[in-house]
């Protein structure tokens, strides 16, 4: 065998070597746009996605709306429409009908003087599942306006695979209908990534690294709220 032919397959080899995982996860719906509290006699229109048992985003889901008190806060079981009527705390809750079972999320919040938006930043650790380094802290942040995806200064992953990339997504075992944010621009301590408008900072679960000339992940992290 030609020496170039072995040596890709001793790297392949190596870098596939660990077990195959299922790409199946739970099906989940989630608020996209949560808030701390709305302002009396004001309106606000939640969001919510709903993804399937591979991650991937459903369009046109079908999903409805409730409150836990509508003389605090009304919201219209079909848009997500809420308008707050009186000062106090209440459940928003949304629930999707997935073959058969009811899937929720909920946002807890209250009626005030103000409409306050949850933190704009959510944080995670990477964990590797192969045979290569990676590790750190991770969070993503809205800075001036802009999402920005921010490595803390403990990162560090192996400089040895061609063509490492990362994504957000809401299923870990595979880049399908993952967003590709690019290839890995360091190999150790703090960098960043600037996202486009498009990305949500609650549209995707898990930060995730993947060796992309073979489709085989390094490693990844959940955001932990």
């Amino acid at each position: 065998m030609p020496l170039v032919f072995l040596s890709a397959a001793i790297f392949l080899n190596s870098c596939i070597g660990d077990d195959i995982i299922a790409d199946e996860i739970e099906p989940v719906v989630r608020i996209t746009n949560p808030i701390d509290s709305l302002a009396l006699n004001s309106t606000y229109i939640f969001k919510a996605s709903a993804f399937d048992n591979t991650g991937l985003i459903q369009q046109n889901p079908n999903i409805s709306w409730t409150s836990s008190d509508n003389s605090i806060l009304e919201i219209d079981g079909t848009s997500g429409l809420a308008s707050a009527k009186k000062l106090g705390a209440v459940r928003v809750l949304v629930n999707w009908m997935e073959s058969g079972e009811t899937l929720s999320d909920e946002n807890i919040l209250s009626v005030g003087m103000t409409t306050v938006q949850q933190t704009q930043k959510r944080e995670g650790s990477l964990i590797t599942s192969s045979s290569y380094q990676l590790e750190g802290d991770f969070n993503l942040s809205m800075e001036t306006g802009k999402l920005v995806l921010n490595l803390e200064s403990n990162y560090k992953a192996s400089s040895n695979l061609p063509g490492l990339f990362v994504y957000l997504t809401n299923n870990p075992t595979t880049t399908a209908g993952a967003y590709e944010i690019g290839p890995a621009t360091s190999f150790s301590g703090a960098h960043s990534y600037s996202l486009p408008a498009s990305v949500g900072l609650n549209d995707y679960q898990y930060l995730l690294y993947f060796c992309k000339p073979f489709n085989v992940k390094v490693g990844d992290g959940k955001f932990t709220d």
